[in-house]
């Protein structure tokens, strides 16, 4: 059996390795050429896996080792009898801290002694979204989810979402909705100049879902005119070719790598594995746990003398600092123009070791049950 992958996919020959012959192969820019003597196709967001690359190829079961399946045909490889598996949810902690490590330096750009008193609007109430409304919520703070289609979906739970606008009247306002052109609620756009205009420079928007979801063009625009709103972008238009003179007017910019933590993609690939096995109903052996290395920091230490927003947020940064990312980044858009897109996917492919806070072991002397609590709510591992 021979595994056509994406070169990115960690630990391929780990999960897949006893199941057939393993051929990597770049992800973006997939040719027919290259699977058409695959019987399995693993693939990542940056393959358009479709009829026109498939078809009469000997691909029995894709794979992609991702939330979203916006890249995948998914109605087409139905119809040819093609298995199909994504891997919802699991990066889902990894964009939670990306969010909250953001929040943190919005609270220090802010001088906020209490980071709980922002109001977070979520629009994209699904794996990601929920997660972090959890996290926020435990964590003290004022959550408003917006999401049209389950709230339509869900009329016994009608109450617990808000609109657009409300959601985007909030300290912070963070998307993480699919990409949908079409439908009742399509979000390519969605916050275009009718919802930019309505932002100030007291408010963060965040988009870690989808590039498309923010009007990119419009964006500048407001970015130009005064009382412009602090954005912070990790997704964007047309990547990996994005504008760098977006990138110039943004606050914080990172290389779309808010779910890139190791756990995150490590549990994408078990997802998919399982998934595989099941389609060739062979016994599921491996878990993404029992191949995590020891993180480069694995214990921190507080007295009783802490504050807790500082020691939530100081275990917060020592894990996770977007501002390295963000460097990265605006250094890679100063490159010649026919290198940019080369550039920004090298920083994916090569993106250093990140660990989530659920790496880390926080020993608490004579703290209060609140600290204890807050601390558990962000994933971390306690020792009292």
């Amino acid at each position: 059996m021979l595994i056509v992958a994406d070169e990115n996919i960690p630990l391929l020959d780990s999960f897949f390795g006893d199941i057939g012959e393993i051929r990597r192969v770049t992800g973006r820019g997939l040719t027919r050429s290259e699977v058409e003597d695959a019987d399995v196709l693993l693939v990542r967001s940056v393959s358009r896996v479709n009829r026109e690359l498939l078809e009469g190829t000997r691909v029995r079961f894709v794979g992609t080792a991702t939330i979203g399946t916006d890249h995948v045909d998914v109605e087409w490889l139905k119809a040819q009898g093609i298995g199909f598996s994504a891997a919802p949810g699991c990066n889902a902690g990894s964009v939670a801290e990306y969010v909250l490590a953001v929040i943190s330096l919005f609270a220090d750009q802010r001088d906020l002694s209490d980071w709980s008193t922002l109001s977070v609007g979520i629009v994209g109430a699904g794996n990601v979204g929920s997660e972090l409304a959890r996290m926020l919520e435990r964590l003290d703070f004022d959550v408003k989810l917006c999401d049209p289609p389950r709230q339509l979906a869900e009329p016994e739970n009608a109450d617990n979402f808000v609109d657009l606008s409300e959601a985007m009247s909030c300290d912070v306002v963070t998307f993480h909705t699919p990409l949908t052109r079409t439908g009742e609620h399509p979000t390519f756009h969605m916050v275009s100049d009718q919802q930019l205009a309505g932002l100030n420079a007291g408010q963060l928007l965040i988009n870690a879902g989808r590039g498309e979801v923010v009007d990119g063009t419009a964006l500048k625009r407001r970015l130009e005119q005064p009382n412009a709103p602090v954005v912070a972008l990790d997704v964007w238009e047309s990547e990996p070719a994005i504008d760098p003179d977006l990138v110039d007017k943004v606050w914080l910019a990172t290389p779309h790598i808010a779910g890139y933590s190791l756990e995150g993609k490590m549990q994408g690939t078990e997802m998919v594995y399982k998934a595989l096995c099941r389609f060739l109903g062979l016994p599921v052996r491996k878990k993404a746990g029992q191949f995590l290395p020891e993180p480069a920091l694995s214990k921190m230490s507080f007295t009783r003398n802490a504050i807790e927003d500082e020691a939530l947020r100081l275990a917060l940064g020592a894990c996770y600092d977007p501002r390295k990312d963000d460097l990265r980044l605006r250094r890679a858009m100063k490159e010649s123009e026919d290198k940019r897109a080369e550039a920004f996917d090298r920083l994916r492919r090569d993106y250093p070791v990140r660990r989530e806070c659920s790496s880390l072991k926080i020993q608490l002397k004579g703290s209060s049950k609140s600290l204890q609590d807050r601390f558990r709510a962000m994933g971390f591992k306690l020792k009292i």
